[in-house]
This record gives structure tokens, C-alpha cells and sequence, in this order.
């Protein structure tokens, strides 16, 4: 492993991210582009080494918050490598959609000085957000953990005010204020267990230390902060009106990887570190998840609106996180992590169709489309993989994904007996239909049927957009095949931290 190597694939894209903004400004986008790419890139290596040797890193901080560190391992090795890989693709899709953007938001008028601003200000932002994911999912310290977490919300909040769709600045300020209460609710948690154990150091950190009042509380607030950052139901309100404003690829990361790292939290720091607390509170993440899943799902049904039929299933596929977190079984737990890089891989795929669709059909309304299989094949047959993926049809990753994380709730639910667990069980087949009714419904309305007259002319996007689709859809098939090259690491992980 290179020396530093998380650390530089941590902040590499944070002290890189105005050398971005420059080549962007002097050159245009195809130099900030290719920059993103390489810096990402490298990153996305980097963290696959890391993988390889299970490699940690730890360095001295302050006195008050003990050291910091980056470490991979079962959990946060799938959670990093996902979330590079999708930052790291996204990079070239970025490149046409959003001088498109810009060039629409200025009906035609944009000078050319004025459209290199905006593109190296957007390169810059994006560098310093993906830095924020990941940053957070290494972290080894309390503290660590919350600053990253929110700087995530700075970068995502200026990507969606400057370039989005819509009232984009009330969005973004919506954005900013719910994810923000979660996050500073996150915080209360953290402060509890920091000053009760002496320490904000994950490897100080030992339920034992702390009084069960002051543990049950600091789970509860972590559970809710993390929450919002799920968008699971309750506090879900904010991702449907950001994921619909939000610039495609940015939509693409927001609900592939972001959201996702809200389960992530939960793993870390309540399933690991304070695991008697998460036993007792398990099936109500099992209640939680299955509500979630049903009523993303039925919200999904109803839209017309393509970027949010995607935000409402992105919803629904996080429920189905929570379920298997609150699962209680090592093949359940599994499933969810499992899940977190099927939907990543999925919800990717097809918030990338979305753009496309938007650039070269101009609308994002379903019904307003139809019949674009034989015009656009690529886009076709990505977004089929896509759908299929979500659905968790074989031979894609979503088929062993969704099978681990079932099998480990009906095996929760036989070896304890319970009639809860047996229904929710029950409730999440149906989630699963809800799941394949509204994706066939889209891509039968989208690329089948009759094609519309203002549509006769819609040619397939260009490389830049159909490539990185390709890269996904083909990643998808290989771990649907070959799925030990994540569960070989999650199962043996999953099984420590149930050891309690």
C-alpha cells in the first residue's frame, strides 16, 4: 500500500478541488474534467489497495478529541470503493449534461468566459463532495466522523442552489436545514458517549462505560440523525424535492451513495459499538424499514415526474436497509450492505437515464415519452439493467442482495418465534411487487409503445454519457455473478459484531 494512501485519497480532492476551479476557468471544461477524472481516479485506486490489505491509518490530533484515522474494513470497504467508483464515473457524464444545463439556465446566451466559471466552480464543488463521503465512511473518531458528515451538506447545498431545477435556492436551503438538524441531533448522540467514556476515539468506545439511560438516549438521537440522512419515512420530506431540483449527476450520487452512508452510521456505531442497546431497539429498525419500503414504493406508483419516481424508490430502497439491519442476523445485516451497492450500481444506472433523457428528449415527464428503445439502444438497455437491479432480477447484483437480506429476516423470524418478524416478513414481499410494478410501468412508458411526434428525432447521447452506463451495467452483471467479491469481506464482519 503507498504510504498515506487514505489519506491522500481523503484530501487529494480537497486541496486539488481550486486547481479544478482554475483549469476550469482558463481552459473549459474538457481540462477540469479530465483533472476530476485523474484525482478521483487515483483515489478510487488508492482505496482498492487499501481493500486488498485491509489497511488502516491512524495520526495524532488534540488533546480533546484524541487521533484520528481512515481504516477499511468489512463495512466501510464496499461503502468507499462504491462511493469513488460512482464519483469517479460520474465525472465524465458531468461534462456534457452540465454545460447543457448551463447553456438552458442561460437560454443560449452564455459567454464563453461566463459557461468556464460555472464549469471549474462546478468540478470544485464536486471534488470537495465526494472528499465529504468518503472522508466520513473511513473515520475512526467520533468528532472525525461528524465534521465530515457535515461537509458533505456544503458542497451539496451550493451543487443544488446554483444549477438546479425549480426553486432551486428554497430546495437547497430545505436540503441544508434537514440534513443539518440531523446532523447536529447526530452530534448530541456523540457528545453523550465522547464525555460519558473519557473518549471520541471508536476503538475507546465500549458500551459497558456508559450508564443505560445515556446509552439508550445517545442511540436514539444517532438512530434519528442518521435517519433524515436515510430519508427514511418521517423524516424523508426533504429527498424527493432535492432529488428532483438537483443537477442529474449530482442525483446520482445523492441517492446512490450519499444517503446510503445514514445505514452505514447505523452499522458503526450502533450495531458495532453499542450492540446490547441495538438488540433491544432491533425490531423497531425492522418496523421502520418495512414502513418505508411500502410507502416508497406506493409513492413511486403515482409519479409522473421521472427524477422523482427515482427519489420516491431511492425511499423505498432504503427501508429495505433498515430492514436488514433490524433483521438481527448475520445473512440479514449482510443483505443490507449488500443492498447499499446494488442500489448504488442500480439507482445509478438510472438517474443517469434520466439525464439523457432530459438532454436529448427534453422533458423528464413519462408521459410525455415513449417508444425510444430503437432510438436510444444503449441508454435502453442500461436502464433495463438498472431496473433490473432494483427489482433484484438475476443475474444482476440486486437478485443477491435481495435474497441474503430475506433469508436472514425469515430466519430471525422462525428461530425466535416471533409473529412481528413473520409479518413484516410477509410485507416485504409485497414491497418487493410494489418494487417491480412501478420500474416495468416506467420503462414500458419510457422506451416502448408508440414514439411521439416530438420525438422522432431523439438520437442516442454521446460517449461521454453512454460509457460510464456501460461501466455500471457491466459491473452489475459481474457481481450478480460473483458476488463474494464484496460478501467475503461483509459476512465475516457482520458475524463479529452479532457476537454479542
Amino acid at each position: 500500500m503507498i504510504e498515506f494512501g487514505l489519506l491522500q485519497a481523503v484530501f487529494l480532492p480537497l486541496f486539488l478541488a481550486p486547481v479544478a476551479y482554475v483549469l476550469g476557468t482558463r481552459y473549459g471544461a474538457a481540462p477540469a474534467m479530465w483533472f476530476s477524472f485523474a484525482v478521483l481516479l487515483y483515489g478510487t485506486v488508492l482505496v482498492v489497495l487499501g481493500t486488498i490489505s485491509g489497511y488502516s491509518e491512524y495520526y495524532p490530533w488534540t488533546g480533546e478529541f484524541g487521533g484520528f484515522g481512515f481504516s477499511l474494513d468489512g463495512l466501510s470497504s464496499p461503502f468507499a470503493i462504491i462511493i469513488y467508483v460512482l464519483s469517479t464515473i460520474l465525472v465524465l457524464y458531468s461534462r456534457p449534461y452540465m454545460v447543457h444545463r448551463f447553456e438552458e439556465m442561460a437560454n443560449g446566451t452564455l459567454q464563453t468566459s461566463a459557461l468556464n466559471r460555472q464549469v471549474g466552480l462546478y468540478f470544485a464543488l464536486y471534488l470537495v463532495f465526494a472528499m465529504g463521503m468518503l472522508g466520513t465512511v473511513l473515520s475512526t473518531n467520533l468528532i472525525q466522523f461528524y465534521v465530515f458528515f457535515e461537509i458533505m451538506l456544503i458542497p451539496g447545498f451550493f451543487l443544488v442552489s446554483l444549477w438546479g431545477d425549480g426553486p432551486r435556492r428554497k430546495i437547497g436551503l430545505m436540503f441544508l436545514f434537514w440534513t443539518h438538524v440531523g446532523a447536529v441531533v447526530l452530534l448530541l448522540g456523540f457528545l453523550m458517549i465522547g464525555l460519558t467514556v473519557g473518549s471520541f476515539d471508536f476503538s475507546d468506545i465500549s458500551e459497558s462505560a456508559i450508564p443505560p439511560d445515556i446509552v439508550l438516549l445517545s442511540a436514539i438521537a444517532i438512530s434519528i440523525g442518521l435517519g433524515v440522512k436515510l430519508a427514511v419515512f418521517m423524516f424523508h420530506i426533504w429527498l424527493p424535492w432535492v432529488h428532483g431540483a438537483a443537477p442529474t449527476p449530482i442525483s446520482a450520487l445523492l441517492s446512490p451513495a450519499m444517503i446510503g452512508i445514514g445505514a452505514y452510521g447505523i452499522f458503526r456505531l450502533v450495531v458495532e459499538f453499542l450492540p446490547n442497546t441495538f438488540a433491544d431497539l432491533a425490531i423497531w429498525f425492522h418496523i421502520w424499514g418495512i414502513v418505508t419500503m411500502l410507502y416508497g414504493g406506493a409513492m413511486a406508483l403515482m409519479q409522473d415526474d421521472i427524477k422523482r419516481l427515482f427519489a420516491y424508490s431511492s425511499i423505498s430502497q432504503m427501508g429495505y436497509l433498515l430492514f436488514g439491519i433490524g433483521s438481527l442476523s448475520v445473512l440479514g445485516m449482510a443483505g443490507a450492505e449488500m443492498m447499499y451497492i446494488t442500489h448504488a450500481l442500480g439507482k445509478g444506472l438510472l438517474f443517469m437515464t434520466a439525464g439523457i433523457l432530459i438532454v436529448k428528449a427534453g422533458t423528464r415527464s413519462i408521459s410525455k415519452l415513449g417508444g425510444l428503445a430503437g432510438k436510444m439502444p444503449i441508454t435502453a438497455v442500461c436502464a433495463v439493467i438498472g431496473a433490473l437491479t432494483i427489482m433484484g432480477v438475476p443475474p444482476t447484483s440486486g437478485f443477491m442482495g435481495e435474497w441474503i437480506l430475506f433469508y436472514g429476516a425469515l430466519e430471525t423470524a422462525i428461530s425466535e418465534g416471533s409473529m412481528v418478524r413473520a409479518v413484516t416478513f410477509g410485507l416485504g414481499l409485497v414491497a418487493t411487487v410494489l418494487t417491480m410494478s412501478y420500474m416495468l410501468w416506467m420503462l414500458k412508458r419510457v422506451f416502448f409503445g408508440k414514439t411521439p411526434e416530438h420525438l422522432e428525432k431523439v438520437k442516442e447521447a454521446g460517449w461521454h454519457m453512454t460509457a460510464p452506463m456501460m461501466v455500471l451495467a457491466g459491473f452489475t452483471i459481474v457481481l450478480g455473478i460473483y458476488p463474494d467479491i464484496f460478501l467475503e469481506g461483509i459476512i465475516p464482519y457482520m458475524e463479529g459484531v452479532l457476537r454479542i
